[in-house]
């Protein structure tokens, strides 16, 4: 039922019953609104087809969703010839310290309306803290977060290399349920890095658990992305079980040339477990290349203690000489015979290196190129403290694959981006809108009114944000408005600091912070609690 036949049953009543006339607001009389989206093609993010219509918005939520002839409001916008659609959610972020950079405009000028933090195992500490820190800074858009494995391993045990014992376990799982309480939509891990990469199966069940007893979701950075892929995707869907949880695969890729063609069976696993009963989804950003840090290259073993000892392991030549030889037979295992893959994004030492391949940056610095040099090189960055990387090392076919599946949603990955600071993935700037203009208006992979599901919908409903996702009476007016025509990614590889075309407006809880392309001061963002 609508406002306005609500409010006509409710003062028919009331006459009937010789009760007085009620008296609505000004601001709420029917037909009335504070802002109206004027006869845009609305994709209303469940995958149904779009329509012509407008959309009515009062105090910050969508009203009306129709016609709206002789509706007024205290402002128009035009939506002729654009798409309207849900904000999208991007639930894959490292924007933890979204207090620093509150406006977070390469996120809100790609159209993303709310982005989840605490991912690959690294959160706040403490979210209830980290909450009231957001909140005070007054973000442009929706922020949440996970409970991060390895920040509470680290809190309880360091980084040190072994199982943890009942007691700290006990610990980890206080910090986690604490975390939850405090208004966290669920539990992640970076078993790729560390301290994560050295806890046990049965150590993630228990905390998964701790999170599934307050409905949160379990996401995960998967201990092998490609040469043990299968393996990886086996172990994330046995704690999901295990913990009686949801489960999502973290940027779901195949990162090894020697096992492109496995996301096939990746897919077919997700399936499988879905058909037993399980909630399992995933996410992808859409670029072929990923982004981590130096450190991932080396022998996790070589990363345990700090910065001290991993100085002290990289400076005895013996060790390093195994080191070495561990760090050829990882990228061989790929099908990669040097690091030519690898780009690096900013590396703080000495940042005229930004930019360049391992290769070019080893014959910059120590005058040769070969694959001995490229790990010299290698060796001098982490002692210096490591570097954020860039990794080509991924396939197309995958990528298509992988976004055709109806339950893989599209997020980014990226943290903060400074404007100009570095060479960052052009994910950071792009990702979403690389979704609408290269998949699905150039390339034809999947169709629009899926691509916004994606976006919208289908990571909405799996953590849990209820009254957004959707374009329908009631729900939160997050909306972006875009060009079908033109929307599109600017930012590459080379040059990753472009902001993207077609994104035309921008609501968040009703409020315009892009208009006719431009950002605006406007800083109604909110942070959403489980």
């Amino acid at each position: 039922m609508t406002f306005q036949s609500f409010a006509r049953l409710a003062l028919t009543v009331a006459l009937a019953l010789g009760a007085p006339a009620l008296q609505l607001h000004p601001s709420a009389q029917p037909g009335t609104f504070d802002l109206i989206l004027r006869n845009g093609r609305v994709v209303d993010g469940t995958g149904a087809p779009g329509r012509l219509a407008s959309i009515g918005i009062r105090a910050g939520r969508i009203v009306e969703v129709g016609p709206l002839e002789g509706a007024t409001a205290s402002a128009t916008i035009d939506a002729a010839g654009l798409v309207v659609a849900p904000g999208f959610i991007d639930v894959h972020t490292h924007v933890d310290e979204i207090a620093s950079q509150p406006a977070i405009p390469h996120f809100v000028r790609m159209g993303v309306t709310t982005v989840v933090a605490g991912n690959c195992g690294g959160s706040a500490a403490d979210v209830a803290k980290a909450f009231a820190e957001i909140e005070s800074a007054r973000p442009a858009l929706n922020y949440s977060t996970l409970v991060g494995h390895n920040t509470v391993r680290r809190e309880v045990m360091g980084t040190a290399n072994r199982q943890a014992t009942p007691d700290e376990l006990k610990r980890m799982e206080a910090l986690v349920d604490k975390a939850m309480a405090d208004g966290a939509v669920g539990f992640s891990t970076g078993l790729q890095y560390v301290p994560g990469t050295y806890a046990e199966t049965a150590e993630i069940v228990a905390l998964a658990r701790v999170a599934a007893r307050h409905g949160g979701v379990y996401a995960t950075h998967m201990r092998n992305e490609g040469t043990a892929l299968e393996e990886a995707v086996a172990e994330a869907i046995d704690i999901a079980e295990q913990a009686q949880c949801a489960l999502e695969i973290s940027h779901l890729k195949v990162d090894a040339p020697s096992r492109w063609g496995a996301s096939a069976k990746a897919l077919a696993m997700i399936d499988a477990a879905r058909a037993r009963g399980l909630r399992v989804n995933a996410d992808q950003y859409l670029y072929d290349a990923a982004s981590s840090n130096l450190g991932i290259r080396f022998p996790s073993w070589v990363l345990e203690g700090g910065q001290e000892k991993i100085n002290e392991r990289l400076a005895d030549e013996a060790t390093w000489t195994k080191i070495r030889a561990e760090m050829r037979e990882l990228i061989r295992e790929r099908g990669l015979e040097d690091y030519t893959f690898a780009r690096i994004a900013e590396y703080r030492a000495d940042r005229s290196l930004n930019g360049l391949t391992i290769p070019q940056a080893a014959q910059k610095v120590l005058g040769a190129a070969d694959l001995a040099t490229q790990q010299e090189l290698m060796r001098r960055m982490l002692r210096a403290g490591g570097a954020s990387m860039v990794y080509h090392f991924m396939s197309d076919n995958d990528l298509n694959r992988i976004l055709r599946h109806p339950m893989v949603s599209v997020a980014s990955d990226s943290g903060l981006n400074t404007f100009g600071e570095g060479v960052p993935h052009p994910r950071g700037y792009g990702n979403a809108v690389r979704t609408l203009g290269k998949y699905v208006r150039e390339d034809k992979v999947i169709g629009l009114e899926e691509a916004v599901r994606k976006m919208t919908s289908l990571p909405a409903d799996q953590f849990g944000f209820e009254d957004r996702g959707r374009l329908a009476p009631g729900l939160a007016a997050d909306i972006v408005v875009f060009d079908p025509a033109t929307v599109g990614d600017r930012a590459t590889y080379a040059d990753p600091h472009q902001y993207p075309t077609g994104i035309v407006h921008v609501l968040v809880n009703g409020v315009p912070v892009v208009r006719d392309g431009r950002q605006t001061d406007a800083r109604p963002g909110k942070v959403l609690r489980k």
